[in-house]
C-alpha cells in the first residue's frame, strides 16, 4: 500500500519545486506598491517570496518580459538583466544600480540629451575615452524612484528630500527641488556645498531666487525698455532652474545649456526642437538670453543676431552680468 501512494505521489513530488518557484513569482506582473512605483519592496513575488533574490531569470525570461515597453525592450533583450535594477531597485539584494547601460548617447541619446563636458556630477567626475560621464550613483541622487513614463512629474521622478522645516514635503516647482540643496542654511546631509562665500550664488539662490530675481518669486511686469517674449513664455510665470541650467550635459560653463532643446521648457516647439545654439563666451550670454526674450523695441542692437540665427536682445557683443545677475536688486537683475 506504502508503494502505491508513494508512486502515485511521485509526479507530484516532482512538479513541487516547480509549484515553489511559480508561487514565488505568482501574482500581478506589476508586484509594485502602486501602478506608477517601478521600484520592488518586500511584498514582491506574491508575499514577498521573491523578495531578497538577485537573479531576476529565477523567474522572469528575458524575452518575454516589456512586451509594451518597445523603446526599451530591445534594450533590455540585447544587454539582459544587468538592465533590471536600475529602474527596479535592487530587490532587498546587493545588486548594483545601472542607469547609464540604457540611458546613454547611443542607446537613449535623448531621454535625456547627454552630450557636452559639464555635468551635474556633485563635483566627481568620471573620464571615459576622453568625454565626461554621469555616474549611476549621481543618476539615482535625483532620480531614485522614477516611473520612466517619459513624462516629467516633479512628485514622482525626483528624490524626496526634505525642506526648510525638515519635512519630506511635496515639490511646489522644479526649483523647489534644487533649492533644498541650494541654500545657506538647509542643506542636505548628504550633499553639502562646502567652502563657499556667503554670497556664492551655489548657496546664495534660494533667498535669490525666492526674493530678488524676476525669473523666480518677483514677477516681472513686462514694462521694461526691452520687453518682449517668444510664444510660450509670458510675463509673471516663474523660470525653472533647468530652462536655463542642464543637468545631464553641457559644453558651457555653469551648466549653461549649449542648445535649445537641453532646456527652456516652456518656448513654442518650433523654437525650442530646432535646436538653436548657445554658446556662452566672455560673460557674454545673448545666444542664451535670446531663446526667449525677443525684444519689440528695435534699439540697441536688438535688431542683431546674436550668432545662432536669432535677434531680440540688446547690446548683443558685450557682458550681460553687468547688469543682469543673479541676486542683483539695483541694475535689470535676472
Amino acid at each position: 500500500m506504502a508503494g502505491l501512494i508513494y508512486k502515485s505521489l511521485f509526479p507530484l513530488l516532482l512538479l513541487l519545486p516547480a509549484l515553489l518557484l511559480l508561487v514565488a513569482c505568482s501574482g500581478n506582473n506589476n508586484n509594485t506598491p502602486s501602478d506608477t512605483d517601478l521600484l520592488l519592496d518586500v511584498s514582491h513575488g506574491g508575499g514577498g517570496a521573491a523578495w531578497g533574490l538577485a537573479n531576476c531569470d529565477a523567474c522572469h525570461a528575458i524575452g518575454v518580459i516589456h512586451q509594451s515597453a518597445t523603446s526599451i525592450r530591445h534594450i533590455v533583450k540585447q544587454k539582459g538583466f544587468n538592465t533590471c535594477a536600475g529602474c527596479h531597485g535592487s530587490n532587498g539584494s546587493e545588486t548594483k544600480r545601472e542607469c547609464m547601460i540604457c540611458h546613454n548617447n547611443n542607446d537613449l541619446p535623448t531621454a535625456p540629451i547627454q552630450t557636452g563636458l559639464h555635468q551635474h556630477d556633485f563635483g566627481v567626475m568620471a573620464a571615459v575615452m576622453g568625454e565626461q560621464i554621469l555616474q549611476d550613483e549621481q543618476c539615482l541622487a535625483c532620480h531614485y524612484g522614477s516611473d520612466m513614463d517619459g513624462v516629467f512629474e516633479i512628485n514622482r521622478d525626483l528624490t524626496r528630500y526634505r525642506d526648510a522645516n525638515g519635512i519630506n514635503s511635496p515639490y511646489a516647482s522644479g526649483a523647489d527641488f534644487c533649492l533644498r540643496c541650494h541654500n545657506r542654511d538647509h542643506q542636505q546631509a548628504d550633499f553639502p556645498i562646502v567652502d563657499k562665500t556667503f554670497n556664492d550664488t551655489l548657496i546664495a539662490i534660494k533667498d535669490d531666487y525666492t526674493l530678488v530675481d524676476k525669473h523666480g518669486e518677483e514677477n516681472s511686469d513686462g514694462t521694461g525698455t526691452y520687453a518682449g517674449l517668444r510664444s510660450g513664455y509670458v510675463y509673471g510665470s516663474r523660470v525653472e532652474c533647468t530652462d536655463c541650467h542642464a543637468m545631464h550635459g553641457t559644453n558651457n560653463i555653469k551648466l549653461i545649456i549649449d542648445q535649445s532643446d537641453k532646456g527652456v521648457s516652456k518656448l513654442d516647439p518650433v523654437i525650442r526642437e530646432h535646436p538653436y545654439t548657445v554658446h556662452v563666451y566672455q560673460d557674454n550670454y545673448s545666444q542664451l538670453c535670446v531663446l526667449c526674450h525677443n525684444a519689440e523695441a528695435l534699439l540697441d542692437q536688438t535688431d542683431v543676431d546674436t550668432g545662432n540665427g536669432l535677434f531680440g536682445v540688446h547690446l548683443t557683443a558685450t557682458s550681460c552680468i553687468e547688469c543682469h545677475s543673479h541676486g542683483e536688486a539695483v541694475q535689470a537683475g535676472l
